[in-house]
């Protein structure tokens, strides 16, 4: 199944969880690669794309909640 499908198997709670846990491991491999400490650098892009899906998924479930 795809990461956005995962996604969307979560509750609203769980999603935001996951993207504040996103947030924090970006922020993170921020500071590794500032401190030159960081090796995979491509994890930076999948944590951003993984933030990305979780907040759509987001906004669609709280679009279908609204109607």
């Amino acid at each position: 199944m795809s990461v956005a499908g995962e996604f969307r198997e979560l509750s609203v709670e769980e999603i935001q969880q996951k993207e504040k846990n996103l947030r924090q491991e970006l922020f993170n491999l921020r500071f590794q690669q500032a401190t030159h400490q960081l090796e995979n650098v491509m994890r930076i892009r999948t944590v951003r794309r993984s933030i990305a899906r979780a907040k759509t998924v987001l906004a669609e479930k709280v679009a279908d909640s609204e109607t």
